[in-house]
């Protein structure tokens, strides 16, 4: 399987951000991996060298391999606006990203796991395609047979406020997607135009 599935730690600590979300252990070493650690001289990046690392940090962060990102971002070019602002809102609209912006799973690759178990449904349908692309007013929720599962139990009882682009309803345990972000809303760290520059060239 092409997909990392290693320590998510170490990524993290190689782009100097907690991309997974909460991490102790990020806390506690937040400077580069290796054996050297904070010792290691390390030489001045290239521009490329950033604008690499930078697209890079968005694919984890996202959980994406190369050809599926450059397909989102061909898919981006395409549509009118700003390039770099409509890629990120296509990754926020996969399906994956959705379950675990609800709360219904504690990562992203929680999520995805659900999801290609068939625990989630769209408007009423089982899908069970992680890159699935949601529209605006599109209905996310739990299987019904899956709400008792204890990791969705656990991630609901423990799920932080929401999104001002999704809606939820805890009593039905259904989101929905109301519309694509504004650039602004998203947490996110990536300097989405240093990944429009790298595939400028």
């Amino acid at each position: 399987m092409a997909r990392y599935l290693g320590p998510t730690t170490k990524i993290a600590r190689k782009f100097g951000d907690p991309i997974f979300g909460a991490d102790r252990a990020f806390e506690k070493k937040n400077y580069p991996p290796g054996q050297h650690g904070q010792m290691k001289k390390r030489r001045k990046k290239s521009e490329y060298g950033i604008q690499l690392l930078e697209k890079q940090k968005a694919k984890y962060t996202y959980g994406l391999l190369e050809k599926q990102f450059a397909n989102t971002f061909k898919k981006a070019v395409r549509q009118k606006g700003i390039t770099g602002e409509i890629l990120l809102q296509l990754l926020e609209a996969r399906l994956d990203n959705v379950v675990y912006r609800l709360g219904i799973a504690p990562t992203r690759r929680a999520a995805r796991q659900l999801v290609g178990h068939r625990h989630i449904t769209v408007n009423g349908q089982v899908v069970n395609i992680p890159s699935y692309t949601l529209r605006p007013g599109d209905i996310v929720g739990v299987r019904e047979k899956s709400r008792s599962l204890e990791a969705i139990v656990d991630s609901l009882a423990s799920r932080s406020s929401g999104y001002p682009w999704l809606e939820w309803d805890n009593t039905e345990q259904k989101g929905k997607f109301l519309n694509f972000p504004e650039r602004d809303l998203i947490p996110e760290n990536i300097k989405e135009q240093l990944i429009v520059e790298l595939y400028s060239k």
